[in-house]
């Protein structure tokens, strides 16, 4: 009899749309349950219907919030789930900002199309209600199973505040699933915990073929960037996820601004998600890298600086493009599949004056990705649009971990490691780093398609 059966609903050969099922002890747990990203939320793959009786679910772990984690959520309560949602605190009370976020877009998409929205806003408060019991990173949480218990174990993926993976330990067998790990050492969070003692790992593969070069270069690149712009009488635009990213662009100015090594111009945060995420990180500084937490001490706000300025309301960011000043804008969405980003793509990326820095991972068919590769044209509301503007992609802000560290990941538990399924990345990316650790450490590898099914002993 196996001890562990994993499915694998969703997340496979994929980079986005978490979700895996796993039955143990005649129990049924999800991992995640995220949306598939694209060029819009609304794709036609996040209405189709569960693969799994979604009533039998007996509880939801979540790694964290990113929206490909978390966004299907409130369709899995529409559809029957009653069970309890547990995550750390900082995920709940991201995923119930992105969630409710995430209503305006999806509402306006189904509008578009015509189709019904994805889920309601009852929905999403449903899910919160459910998700009352919040975890500690190294406490072991005890798990009821009908043939003992379980011991459920979050440790720090050091990819966004809160991330964890997630270790299921039943029968004396260790089952981990990754989520997404982070790009250690960060300029925010605290290092990758490492893992030990794992039989079955499941990890993510985004950067599973390429590595960040340019890392170590990363506040170079960006302030060159800037203050070239800056110099042309340019705009720098900045697509920026509300999670992470946005808190590390505002942690670079701030650094920059009172160093000196830039010059103070309005730099606009025009993300009302992103303001209100920037108060939770506030709210958890004690989450953050030791060098953080020393900067806060000494009395620096990392997330404020001369010259910021927070457009909250629609009016406020109507107001940004009201002179051609030299100026920087941070904005989402970070893939510029929609938010208020892509109204100041529309009027600066024909603007050979001016530059858009790219700063995080870019999914196919996502406008961000079609800059990335050099489109010279795009289509932004039905218009055409030059693409004149200087395109700075800067790896190294990355949020995931490149080739060689998640390979360098894997060695603290390939000792005991019987098999890994390698998932959360584009099918290149996870094949080739399937091989690389099959080399590497001589395990099994697989990469597993959607809708898989694999028993363990």
């Amino acid at each position: 009899m196996s001890t562990f059966k994993i499915t694998f609903a969703g997340g496979a050969q994929m980079p986005t749309g978490s979700n895996f099922l796993v039955e143990f002890g005649g129990k049924k747990i999800l991992i995640d349950c995220g949306l598939v990203q694209g060029e819009r939320y609304a794709l036609p793959t996040n209405s189709e219907p569960f693969s799994y009786d979604t009533k039998s679910i007996d509880a939801l772990f979540v790694t964290h919030g990113h929206l490909d984690h978390v966004g299907r959520i409130p369709r899995l309560v529409r559809d029957g789930f009653r069970s309890p949602i547990y995550s750390t605190e900082p995920t709940r009370e991201i995923a119930e900002l992105i969630l409710l976020d995430s209503m305006g877009v999806l509402g306006k998409e189904a509008a578009q199309t015509g189709t019904p929205s994805l889920y309601e806003e009852r929905d999403v408060l449903e899910a919160l209600h459910l998700w009352g019991t919040t975890l500690q990173y190294e406490n072991p949480f005890i798990f009821k199973t009908n043939d003992g218990d379980a011991t459920i174990i979050l440790h720090d993926a050091g990819h966004i505040l809160g991330s964890a993976m997630i270790e299921i330990i039943y029968k004396g067998k260790h089952l981990a699933f990754t989520g997404d790990l982070g790009n250690t050492p960060s300029p925010i969070m605290k290092d990758t915990t490492l893992l030990h003692g794992i039989d079955y790992l499941v990890m993510e593969s985004v950067y599973g073929d390429r590595n960040h070069k340019d890392k170590d270069r990363r506040i170079e690149i960006f302030k060159e960037a800037v203050t070239s712009t800056i110099a042309k009488g340019g705009t720098i635009i900045i697509p920026a996820f509300s999670i992470e990213r946005t808190q590390e662009m505002l942690l670079a100015f701030n650094e920059l601004i009172e160093g000196k090594q830039i010059p103070e111009v309005p730099v606009y945060l025009d993300s009302p998600l992103g303001i209100n995420i920037t108060k939770v990180y506030k709210k958890y500084e004690s989450w953050f890298n030791e060098n953080i937490e020393k900067i806060i001490k000494s009395g620096d706000d990392i997330f404020a600086f001369k010259g910021l300025v927070q457009t909250p309301s629609p009016e406020e960011s109507k107001t940004i493009n009201g002179n051609n000043l030299p100026k920087v804008i941070i904005a989402g969405s970070g893939m510029s599949n929609g938010g208020r980003i892509v109204h100041h793509e529309a009027k600066y990326l024909p603007d050979p004056n001016s530059t858009i820095i790219i700063v995080g991972y870019q999914a196919v068919n996502t406008l961000g990705r079609l800059i990335v590769d050099e489109a010279k044209e795009v289509l932004i509301h039905g218009v055409p649009v030059k693409v004149n503007a200087r395109v700075v992609n800067i790896h190294g802000f990355s949020a995931h971990k490149d080739s060689d560290n998640l390979v360098k990941f894997v060695e603290s538990t390939s000792d005991t490691l019987k098999k890994v399924f390698v998932v959360l990345g584009e099918p290149k990316s996870s094949y080739y780093l399937g091989q690389r650790l099959h080399e590497t450490y001589q395990v099994p590898v697989v990469v597993p398609e959607k809708g898989d099914v694999v028993e363990l002993d």
